[in-house]
């Protein structure tokens, strides 16, 4: 009885040690990570926040345009349809082509239906020098195109067509230029 009970136990030890090392021999997966939007943006959000500076915003709705000289008291909101791009996704993992060299990093959908279309990001010495998003979206009811361009330390632009099938077509561009 007690010989049953230790081969039975050797047994179990001896295909618990193969699963394992069955494991352990696994080739690793490599995991796809796409530059992180939302870090970047965080962390220039801060910045921001601390340097305090003028902004020279322009808004043109419909080819209406006004111009003014305004503190930024909440930059997440401002530039929120930059961190919205974020492709970071695990569904997304294999969603996008990339090209990444030492100067440019560029992402560019596979899927017809993503939102995010492509996104360009210059780099000098890994250091983001611009980065540029163009995003669409298409519905039974709707469709918007934009073009978002960021310069940290001097400008942004939202650049939007929004075509509502019963309203109409709205174009709407925000430039912000950052005081030095």
């Amino acid at each position: 009885m007690y010989w049953c009970r230790l081969k039975s136990l050797t047994t179990i030890a001896l295909i618990g040690s193969i699963l394992l090392g069955s494991l352990a021999c696994r080739p690793d997966i490599k995991q796809i990570k796409y530059f992180d939007i939302k870090k970047y943006f965080n962390g220039d959000v801060s910045r921001l926040k601390k340097q305090n500076k003028l902004v020279d915003k322009t808004v043109t709705i419909n080819g209406i345009t006004e111009t003014k000289k305004v503190k930024i008291n909440n930059w997440e909101q401002e530039l929120n349809l930059f961190t919205g791009s974020d492709i970071n996704s695990p569904a997304w993992k294999n969603s996008y082509a990339i090209t990444d060299n030492d100067e440019f990093l560029i992402y560019k959908a596979k899927d017809p239906d993503l939102k995010m279309r492509e996104m360009i990001i210059r780099r000098d010495k890994q250091q983001v020098k611009w980065i540029l998003i163009f995003n669409r979206t298409k519905n039974l009811l709707y469709q918007t195109a934009e073009k978002l361009s960021y310069f940290p330390d001097s400008l942004y632009l939202i650049e939007k067509k929004q075509s509502v099938r019963v309203i109409g077509t709205n174009f709407y561009r925000i430039r912000g230029i950052i005081e030095r």
